[in-house]
């Protein structure tokens, strides 16, 4: 075979492998989004991160959710897990965050969160800050529990108060699920990807339940949803996670047509 030949078929290969990719970019994965809610395909990671023994030992303790899954889910939870610890600078301020522990449980709760997504990683924060208790702010002159920071591209936490959130299973505060999923919300306007698109449909939808005067009176009367979620709607939104991933039987039996909306828009398969 003459060294053009090879060439031309070389450059046949991959045109047809783009073309492959244009389609699924285009067309097939849209059509499947608009048919079924979610994208076509979650997890591939052909070269998987690993976790040492200690940090598996703190997501089996810590996690009813990673205990749940399968192996090979377990493996995927673990992987990104790692690229999470890879990705973002912890910093304490008054607390050590050399313990093994606070990483993990912060890393979890973000996996958790963002495990049927499949662009989970985003770039709308940097760091996670984390001080021992309430801290004041300077951005509104307050104390704080927690924050979410675009213009620092920080997530904050009280480590005593996001600790008490993780612990306490049921009462439907978590400041880790509720200050992410700030974080995840922004992030979905910044971006164009198959789970970008996913969450800020639903979120539209879920809106709707908020800006019906009817449904919300009923929200506000049934006091499910506690008084903070209808500030605003990004306040709105991460109560309802927090709503979502502590009482879901309860959540479901309520309001199973936000439920289903909530479930969605993250792709929750657990």
């Amino acid at each position: 075979m003459e060294l053009f030949e090879f060439v031309m078929i070389g450059l046949g290969i991959v045109f047809i492998v783009l073309t492959i990719l244009i389609l699924f970019k285009l067309v097939a994965e849209p059509i499947y989004m608009l048919l079924f809610k979610k994208p076509i395909y979650i997890h591939y990671y052909p070269f998987p991160r690993k976790l040492t023994s200690i940090q598996q030992s703190v997501l089996k303790r810590e996690f009813a959710f990673y205990s749940r899954l399968c192996e090979k889910r377990k493996a995927y939870f673990e992987h990104r897990v790692s690229a999470f610890l890879n990705r973002y600078q912890f910093v304490g301020n008054g607390i050590s965050i050399e313990n093994e522990e606070v990483k993990m449980i912060v890393a979890g709760t973000y996996v958790m969160l963002t495990f049927g997504m499949r662009q989970y990683l985003t770039t709308v924060f940097d760091k996670i800050i984390i001080y021992p208790s309430v801290y004041y702010s300077t951005v509104n002159e307050q104390y704080h529990k927690g924050e979410f920071n675009p213009k620092l591209k920080a997530v904050v936490f009280s480590w005593e108060d996001f600790l008490s959130g993780h612990q306490i299973t049921n009462n439907n505060i978590n400041l880790g699920l509720h200050e992410f999923t700030h974080a995840l919300h922004i992030a979905s306007r910044k971006r164009y990807y198959s789970s970008d698109v996913i969450f800020i449909d639903e979120f539209n939808a879920i809106l709707e339940y908020l800006e019906n005067a009817e449904f919300r009176q009923k929200m506000l009367d049934d006091d499910y949803f506690r008084d903070y979620a209808f500030e605003n709607q990004f306040e709105f939104l991460a109560v309802l996670l927090e709503h979502f991933f502590e009482t879901p039987e309860e959540f479901n039996r309520i309001y199973p047509e936000l439920f289903v909306h909530v479930k969605r828009m993250i792709n929750f398969q657990n």
